[in-house]
Order: C-alpha cells, then structure tokens, then sequence
C-alpha cells in the first residue's frame, strides 16, 4: 500500500519591528511564515509602517548586506550586497533574539530594528503575514529623517509656530501621529495573506 506524504507544517515567526531613534516608539508586532523570502519581508514591512515603498532599502543581517546588487560593488571591489530574493527567513534569521536592521530611504535613513521573538507552530485557517500590534503611527515620506519628522511634530502641535500652517497643509488635518489601527494593518497586508491549510496528519 503506497505511504501517504504528511505536509510539513511551515513554521510562523513572531517578529517586532521598532522603528530606531523614535521616542515614544514606533513600532508593529507581526506573524510572518518563515519561507518569506527579504525581498518579501521587505514589501511586508513596508505595509506594516505605512511606507509606500518609493525609496530604496536594504536588510543587514550580522555583516552582511541584502538588497539589490550594485554592479558597481564589483568594479570597485568593495562589500558584496546578496540578493534578498534568495535570503529566507529560516536561513538568515532562523533562530529566536535573530536580529536585522532594515533601511528604507538611503536619504532620509530610516532605520528599523526587527527582532525575531518567537517560532510558532501555524494555526490552521489563519492568514498570514498578519499584524498583532504596534502603536503610534509611522513618519510621512521625504520628511527629513528622524529629527525633520520631530520638526514636523513640534510644528504641528503649536499653532504659533511659525510653519504650523505649512506643515498641516503638507500631512493634512486628519494626521494623528498617536493614531495606530491593527485592523488597517491587516487590510493593506491582504493581498499577500495566505492561510494556512489543516494539516492532514494521516492518524485516524
């Protein structure tokens, strides 16, 4: 009598991503599968903090540089990039407390420290990559980085500051930069949601 194949469950991570240099933080816990590859985690980060992945980015994982090559790199013989789309999550970021730095905008380089937290056994029927929690909400783009996104914050608060009018017009009157919605999370990470199916055991 032919074996019956049993899938494998695919492991899920628990990973929270903090975006560095802001106080209070910025930051979205997420269940992500561990066959992602960066280049997917990159477009699920960018989901997450509301990016709307305009710039280039880059992961740094340990000495390493993941991204898209420069041929450049070559002909200078400087510090090879490795392609992110061949980098899996359980490759390079397989174990818990594995950390990566991820950059987005090489102008205004905005930093976010991810953290591998947990590896979880799938649930079945749920849909990942998925968010849990975060708060606060992320910067506008071409803000400046770090310190022009808390000009921002300063002006805007204070209607006697003297670009309080610029600055409001530029974000708009609804921007709350206390504001945090999993939910709207959830809805932008949907197209790339996939759920995990009952895992047929092959027991009786």
């Amino acid at each position: 009598m032919p074996t019956k194949t049993v899938e494998k469950p695919q492991e899920i991570y628990l990973i929270k991503v903090t975006l560095l240099g802001t106080d209070p933080p910025i930051w979205r816990r997420l269940l992500v599968p561990a066959d992602l590859n960066l280049e997917q985690l990159h477009h699920v980060l960018q989901l997450a903090m509301g990016w709307d992945d305009s710039h280039l980015h880059e992961f740094r994982i340990g000495g390493q540089r993941f991204g898209k090559a420069d041929p450049m790199e070559t002909f200078f013989g400087g510090p090879q990039t490795a392609g992110e789309r061949t980098a899996r999550l359980f490759n390079v970021l397989g174990r818990v407390r594995a950390k990566a730095v991820y950059t987005y905008d090489f102008g205004d380089s905005w930093e976010h420290e991810v953290v591998v937290e947990k590896r979880l056994a799938p649930k079945p029927g749920q849909a990942y990559p998925a968010c849990l929690a975060g708060e606060r909400h992320g910067p506008p783009e071409d803000r400046g980085g770090i310190y022009g996104f808390y000009d921002l914050l300063e002006a805007i608060a204070d209607p006697e500051h003297e670009r309080h009018d610029e600055f409001i017009e530029w974000v708009g009157d609804e921007f709350d930069p206390a504001a945090f919605s999993v939910d709207e999370v959830n809805q932008r990470l949907e197209p790339m949601q996939r759920r995990q199916k009952k895992i047929d055991t092959g027991k009786k």
